[in-house]
């Protein structure tokens, strides 16, 4: 399996996105990684906007970020939530410095944004984020999916397979 072994962080909170949650979370563990479900430890478990729930492993501000290979942050509303925890960015922010992948979809986006971590950097989303992108610098293309460097991106829910298809690949490549 291409991923095995590899340590894949993947966040959550009220009103993720469901598909982009599952879906990635399914894929990654079909390739054999390790998938660690992290919370924000405001409450025990989360409701996607579609009515599925996710339990989290463990909440962001007890996960040491060298344990983790990469980060996904799926859409949804939750990205919103996300980006005011500082355990999160924290989070993001070690993963950028040691040039991990981190991969978001839909308006995950805005956490990277918040992160301070992707001025000159090529990206996609939900078209609600594309100017909050901009303004922290990064490059918008309405494109499905596209990887910069260690940085993944997806558009939206119908582009999950090609989100999946760069992740995928960007983690087997190490």
């Amino acid at each position: 399996m291409a991923l095995s072994n590899k340590r894949i962080g993947v966040f959550v909170e009220e009103g993720f996105e469901d598909l982009e949650f599952w879906v990635p979370v399914m894929r990654l563990r079909e390739e054999g990684a390790i998938v660690v479900i992290i919370g924000t430890g405001r409450q025990t478990s989360f409701t996607g906007k579609h009515c599925l729930t996710v339990t989290p492993n463990i909440n962001a501000a007890a996960v040491d970020p060298a344990t983790l290979d990469a980060i996904v942050v799926p859409g949804g509303w939750a990205p919103d939530k996300l980006r005011r925890d500082e355990a999160v960015l924290n989070i993001v922010r070690a993963l950028h410095h040691e040039d991990k992948i981190i991969a978001a979809i839909c308006h995950g986006g805005w956490v990277l944004a918040s992160a301070e971590v992707i001025e000159g950097r090529r990206v996609t989303g939900s078209r609600g984020i594309k100017d909050d992108m901009v303004h922290a610098g990064a490059i918008w293309q309405d494109v499905p999916a596209l990887r910069d460097g260690h940085f993944v991106f997806g558009r939206v829910v119908k582009d999950i397979p090609s989100f999946c298809k760069f992740l995928v690949a960007a983690l087997a490549d190490g």
